[in-house]
Formats: structure tokens, sequence, C-alpha cells
């Protein structure tokens, strides 16, 4: 994963290396497991993913919109590279990845208070979209029952009131 994210935003400086990757990561991890909650990662999940993400940055000017935009940028490429890290089968694949994403709950302590909860509103919402991009009747903004499990993100805390 190392080179893929290396735009600095201010409000990481102090993580650890291996930190900032998570934080940088992360939004690609959520895709993961949304995404291929079911056992599937379909294309139309990922562009909504994209779609959502490059839309969120052109709102913002903050920092988060700054780590979305580089996200966004090449982000099929880099859900397919950080894909590799882990099981094909999500039975095995989304429990490491919802253990992953639990350790950012130790992250948020470190950083900017209004950023992590800008940044854990944006996992938030591309849950959300991810998650009702697939599935239901005729295919019209369902949640499946597997990407019920994990839409919530409940392994992680939201920073503002933790």
């Amino acid at each position: 994963m190392h080179g893929l994210f290396w735009i600095m935003v201010p409000e990481l400086y102090q993580l650890a290396a291996t930190e900032m990757e998570l934080v940088y990561k992360s939004p690609i991890l959520v895709c993961i497991l949304i995404a291929g909650a079911d056992g599937t990662i379909d294309r139309k999940e990922i562009k909504e993913a994209i779609k959502f993400a490059e839309k969120k940055k052109k709102k913002s000017s903050s920092s988060v919109s700054t780590l979305i935009h580089e996200i966004a940028t090449d982000f099929e490429d880099k859900l397919k590279i950080l894909l590799q890290n882990y099981p094909y089968e999500s039975a095995q694949r989304n429990p490491m990845i919802a253990e992953e994403l639990m350790q950012l709950n130790s992250i948020w302590p470190k950083i900017d208070r209004t950023f992590a909860g800008e940044f854990y509103q944006t996992l938030l919402d591309i849950a959300a979209k991810i998650a009702t991009s697939s599935g239901g009747v005729l295919g019209y903004n369902a949640v499946g029952a597997e990407e019920a499990r994990y839409v919530n993100l409940g392994m992680i805390n939201n920073p503002e009131t933790t």
C-alpha cells in the first residue's frame, strides 16, 4: 500500500506511518466491506463509491476533501491493489477489514476532532451510498441483508462523542 497515498494532510502529520496509512485506506476498506458484504464486489457499487467520493470532495474545502480527492484519484486501481491483501471469501475478509477499521478508534484522539468527525461522517456516507447502490426490489435503493450488517460501521466509534 505504500506509495499509493502520499499527499499530505496537516491533521495527520503527527501520526505514525501505519496510522496515517490506515486513515488513507479506510474509505477503500469501507468500500470493500460494504460492496463485498454479499460475496461479490460489483462494478456498479465501486462506480457509485467513486462518484460519491468525487462529489463529496467538490462540496468541501477542508482537509477531508483533499484526502478524499487523493483517494478518488485512480480509485479502482487502489481498490484492486488493496483487495489483493485480503481473502477472496467475504466470510473471511469482512471480519479482517472490520478489525482493521476498528483501529481508527485509537487514532481519533490523536487528530483534530473536527477533521475526525467530518472524516467519520464521510465513511458513513460512503457506506450508505454503496449499500443502497445495489440490491433491493429492482435495484431501487434497498440495503441487502449482508450490507445491513456493516452499513452503520459499528466497529468505528463516532470521534465527536467519545
